[in-house]
């Protein structure tokens, strides 16, 4: 089975950027969509970005629209995830995923899998 590992993740200071890393054990990248989500104590995991199908655009979650940026490299079999100008509010353990091509447009969590571990940003006023 295909392993998903995220890193990048840290202690950062509002404002600060950071970008998140996916390493794919295989070539799923290539045959599905690859997607961040995030959970944050206590809170239910949320959707954050999904590469789109095709020439459809990426999908992002409102809350990040404009200061995240999702991208890939299938030469490395890596996604990332570039997140400017954080928040406090952006603090939460951040996890790489995918979905079928056939759930294109979806952002919920039922729909994707294989989950990596999470790296965990943490954002400091």
């Amino acid at each position: 089975q295909v392993q998903l590992v995220e890193s990048g993740g840290g202690f950062v200071q509002a404002g600060d950027s950071v970008r998140l890393s996916c390493a794919a054990s295989g070539r799923i990248f290539e045959s599905s969509l690859p997607g961040w989500f995030r959970q944050a104590p206590g809170k239910e995991r949320e959707f954050v970005a999904v590469e789109g199908w095709r020439d459809s655009s990426p999908l992002y979650a409102d809350s990040v629209k404009g200061r995240f940026t999702i991208s890939r490299d299938d030469a490395k079999n890596t996604v990332y995830l570039q997140m400017n100008s954080l928040k406090p509010e952006d603090t939460a353990l951040y996890y790489c995923t995918t979905t079928p091509f056939s759930k294109c447009g979806s952002t919920a969590a039922r729909e994707f899998g294989p989950w990596g571990q999470g790296t965990q940003v943490t954002v400091s006023s």
